[in-house]
């Protein structure tokens, strides 16, 4: 539709609205440029300014922004939230537990089960095998279900974190950080490197703006967008320079939001301990299946050999034969262990909302598991090791020492003006009056410091720039370490100002200023001299900046970039960002959990030496700058990396590159970002940590863990939470495999010997469900705690299943074999059962014992390491709510629900039967514990007896020598 046809299109009750709301344009009008790219209706439409204005916006002092203004602007056009794909329901979890094909095969089962039985003894004895069987299956459908859903839930809510992004907007002439979710059409938002451009809208002014499109074009080169092309979308990432955009499009409208509205998106990622979990359910399922098909095969034949006629079949038979085959699926249901990856989920979502209370946003759930095993941390030094609330303590302008809180030092007009055009006018933040009288600045930390240094010699921001205009600025990033402004006087001449690395800036100057305001030429003397102020202020820990210009003769000379030499150097400042607060007790901690801490910073070798000394990751290791790092060869850089502690003056590259060699060398790698530049290193490594506060959204999107306070205390919560994950998942492990080993083997062992299985089908489903459900539950939950950072890491080649858990698992499943074979074999005799009823008490104590093994097994699992099963018992509420719901419905199905349970009640003497063979499996782990405590020792004693025997002929060898010559005396 050309522009002009759609400028005069019929006013509908849209454009009513938003004349009635006095916004004489449409919402439609809006959306149709963004989408056409229409240069043509955006020249109609009066231009960026007459477009703002329409909507009751100013690209000076934004909207008015008060309640009822972003009320209106939301009914008329909408807001700035995208639709989400509806929450799957309760009964959505239900339906697809439903579906489980074991679970269909027993459910035929029970219906065949159910009809032989009414029609051969009635409905009062009939229904008890198949309704005991159908109950037993809505209950784990049930159970299943509600995990489930509550697992979606959680993991939707950490979802929604995950889409939280903030952006600086102008409202009522003052400037402040909101959520894009409560962007309105017509505000003006300020973009700088990194941000994710939050919704549709037009260029208004800035400097060297190159923007990603590839998340919704394809396109891998980045675009300039500047007046020549206006047009900016939501989605899109900011790769350079900053500028400030109308918006014009939000929400459902954009671009971003159209394609999102065709997606379907599913959290269906598989973390590699599920994936191997998953392996290893389906190997044990596999066994289980061999030995259900086995108990049903010796089921049937013992069932044929006493069968007279096997011409004529009874209901009675075929009852029969469904109770075994019911029985046989029943077995592969138990032995299906589909408990581990739900323990792995479990895991995963308590984690996960646990990390963002220690202030850690997990973006994708393996690196939880990841991060418990992590062997190094590549850390950030500014923002993550120091506060990041810089401060300007020292400054050498002109040869003139200045120091905070001294007596301020009289600076001569020609070296004043050009020191505040530096700090004031090269320089990219800003100073905003919130209404109340007071200023509050926005920008980097870096950047405000140097504001509040200008504004301490006496002058104000507003003075400073208006006194020139400003024609060309090249922003600063962590690959050029500078910054420069090209201004143009009022007196027409044009001026360059740069500021950066002090030894990258120091050599692009050939001259200094003096305390009188002259340009002398820099010596070697002076250079030594300037040398020697940064390295007095690095060995201070002050990060050092140098401030330099140079008046240059034509604008056209330099219109690709700024002059690389010719400065005269302004001034070198001090800024001090103070180590945070907890920092050199986590590097310590991170020491005995046995995790390197490499500091990595673009500061000089000096400060980065200072800083990590007084944070503790300094020893006795290596130190080394960037550029000697990346001149080296592989061999070269491994073997610095054995004992590197701090990379200063570091690019991204370096960083990468640093993180590839690590991991080359066995090493699994936590790092640090928050710029743009840092994400392939964040993408390369095993866990990419970005910064919640400094860190731009292209850090965020290539992070796998977000920390949201910036603190390096956090980055080691995380470490620890990871370590969590997989201890819990190997308590339930061992749980499970233990229970597993011995369902399947009493029942196939009492078929082989009695020709029936001692636990049956309901028994064995609620068994299953002791073991997955509510065992993952019980055991996948637990809390982290300060030991779990006393012990080395796994790494790379860690087994899962460990030696000791072998032990544990082969003791107990061995110990409730043997007792429940006893039982089984010569319960009877033993217990002096003669009544009639003598076999049903049997089966009932036995089914009783077994339950009650598991329970006492959890409190062994759940303290895998230790003597003391009963340690911090009450830490996890969770884990006793669950063993106390599991012994009260056990106790209601021996003493209540016999005839569905196929169980009889118990007294009291029975009860304690089954409560002491339970209650030994605690003695058990006790023995296994001492037995690896005494085997531990002794091997240790072996190793140093083997030492000491070693050095001894060592030394006796060196004995032997010196005696046979005359040159020395031992």
């Amino acid at each position: 539709m050309p522009a002009e046809q759609f400028c005069s299109v019929k006013v509908d009750s849209t454009c009513k609205m938003a004349e009635e709301n006095n916004f004489p344009i449409q919402s439609e009008t809006l959306v149709h440029m963004m989408q056409s790219q229409s240069h043509s209706l955006l020249k109609q439409c009066g231009g960026v300014e007459a477009i703002a204005f329409k909507l009751r916006a100013s690209v000076e002092t934004g909207i008015c922004g008060d309640k009822v203004d972003l009320e209106n602007r939301r009914k008329v056009f909408g807001s700035n939230i995208v639709r989400e794909k509806p929450l799957k329901t309760f009964w959505y979890f239900v339906w697809d537990a439903m579906h489980d094909f074991l679970l269909v095969v027993l459910a035929i089962c029970a219906a065949i089960s159910l009809l032989l039985g009414i029609s051969t003894e009635g409905w009062k004895d009939g229904w008890s095998d198949g309704g005991g069987i159908t109950v037993s299956i809505l209950i784990v459908v049930l159970v299943t279900a509600a995990s489930d859903y509550r697992q979606s839930l959680q993991f939707q809510a950490l979802e929604r974190e995950k889409e939280k992004v903030f952006t600086d907007v102008l409202r009522n002439r003052r400037r402040q950080k909101i959520c894009i979710d409560d962007l309105v059409v017509g505000d003006i938002i300020s973009l700088s490197t990194g941000d994710q451009v939050p919704a549709d809208g037009l260029y208004i002014s800035g400097y060297s703006l190159l923007i990603d499109e590839s998340s919704m074009t394809g396109e891998s080169e980045p675009q300039h967008v500047d007046e020549n092309k206006l047009f900016l979308f939501s989605g899109t990432k900011v790769q350079d320079g900053f500028a400030k955009m109308l918006v014009i499009s939000v929400g459902m409208n954009t671009a971003w939001g159209h394609a999102k509205e065709l997606l379907c998106k599913e959290n269906c990622e598989e973390t590699p301990m599920q994936q191997k979990l998953s392996s290893l359910a389906i190997l044990i399922g596999n066994i289980g299946m061999c030995f259900a098909l086995l108990t049903f095969i010796l089921l049937m034949a013992r069932f044929l050999k006493q069968k007279e006629n096997l011409w004529y079949w009874s209901s009675q038979d075929f009852w029969v034969l469904i109770k075994y085959f019911s029985l046989a699926v029943t077995i592969v249901v138990v032995a299906v262990p589909e408990g581990l990856p739900l323990a792995v989920t479990l895991a995963l979502a308590y984690a996960m909302r646990r990390m963002i209370l220690e202030k850690a946003l997990v973006r994708r759930l393996s690196a939880c598991e990841t991060m418990g095993s992590a062997t190094c941390i590549c850390t950030d030094k500014t923002g993550t090791l120091t506060t990041n609330q810089m401060t300007v303590l020292k400054a050498c302008v002109g040869g003139v020492l200045w120091q905070l809180h001294a007596s301020e030092p009289q600076f001569p007009d020609n070296v004043l003006g050009p020191l505040l055009q530096g700090l004031l006018q090269n320089n990219s933040s800003d100073v905003v009056n919130d209404g109340t009288g007071k200023q509050s600045c926005f920008g980097s930390p870096t950047e405000i410091a140097l504001l509040r240094f200008g504004i301490s010699l006496g002058t104000s921001v507003e003075a400073v720039r208006c006194n020139s205009q400003v024609l060309k600025v090249e922003p600063f990033n962590s690959t050029k370490k500078l910054m420069g402004t090209l201004l143009k006087l009022p007196e027409g001449k044009l001026r360059a100002h740069i500021k950066g690395a002090s030894e990258l800036v120091l050599d692009m100057c050939d001259t200094t200023i003096d305390a009188d305001g002259n340009q002398v030429f820099m010596d070697e003397r002076s250079k030594c001299e300037l040398n020697g102020i940064i390295s007095k202020f690095a060995h201070e820990s002050l990060r050092t900046l140098c401030l330099a210009f140079q008046d240059i003769p034509h604008q056209s000379l330099f219109e690709k970039s700024l002059p690389r030499e010719g400065y005269a150097c302004l001034a070198i400042v001090g800024i001090k960002d103070p180590i945070r607060v907890g920092v050199k007790d986590a590097v310590q901690l991170c020491s005995s959990a046995g995790i390197r801490v490499i500091m990595v910073t673009g500061d000089n070798l000096t400060t980065a030496t200072s800083v990590a000394h007084e944070s503790g990751i300094l020893t006795d290791g290596l130190v080394i700058d960037g550029p000697s790092f990346r001149t080296l060869s592989s061999d070269g850089r491994r073997q610095k990396l054995a004992n590197l502690q701090v990379m200063a003056r570091s690019s991204p590259g370096d960083k990468h590159m640093l993180v590839k060699e690590l991991q080359a060398m066995g090493e699994i790698v936590a790092v640090t970002g928050d710029g743009t530049n840092d994400a392939p290193a964040l993408h390369e490594a095993d866990v990419g940590l970005a910064m919640g506060i400094s860190g731009t959204e292209v850090a965020k999107g290539s992070a796998d863990i977000v920390i949201l306070d910036d603190n390096f205390s956090s980055i080691v919560n995380v470490a620890k939470f990871g370590r969590c994950i997989f201890k819990n998942i190997q308590k339930f492990v061992q749980f499970q495999l233990t229970a597993n080993i011995a369902a399947l083997v009493l029942n196939l062992s009492s078929t082989c010997f009695f020709g029936h299985a001692p636990l049956t089908t309901v028994q064995l489903l609620w068994i299953n469900l002791i073991m997955d459900a509510l065992g993952a539950l019980a055991l996948a939950t637990e809390p982290p705690h300060s030991e779990l950072m006393d012990q080395p890491p796994v790494g790379r080649k860690g087994k899962f299943i460990s030696n000791e858990m072998w032990w544990n698992i082969c003791a107990q499943a061995g110990y409730q074999l043997s007792v429940l074979s006893i039982l089984q074999f010569q319960g009877k005799k033993i217990l002096g059962l003669e009544a009639g009823n003598a076999e049903d008490i049997l089966s009932t104590m036995i089914f009783n014992s077994f339950v009650l093994c598991q329970i006492f097994n959890e409190f062994n699992a759940r303290e895998m390491d230790k003597v003391n099963v009963f340690h911090n018992l009450f830490g996890n509420w969770l884990f006793l709510f669950v063993v106390v719901f599991t012994l009260t419905v056990q106790v209601i199905l021996v003493e209540s629900l016999g005839k569905l349970a196929n169980s009889i009640p118990l007294n009291r003497e029975q009860w304690l039967i089954c409560l002491s063979i339970g209650s030994f499996s605690l003695v058990v782990h006790l023995a296994v514990k001492i037995l690896i405590i005494l085997s531990k020792y002794i091997w240790n004693l072996k190793s140093n007896l083997n030492k000491y025997a070693m050095h001894r002929k060592e030394y006796e060898a060196i004995g032997k020598h010196c005696s046979n010559c005359n040159n020395c005396k031992v």
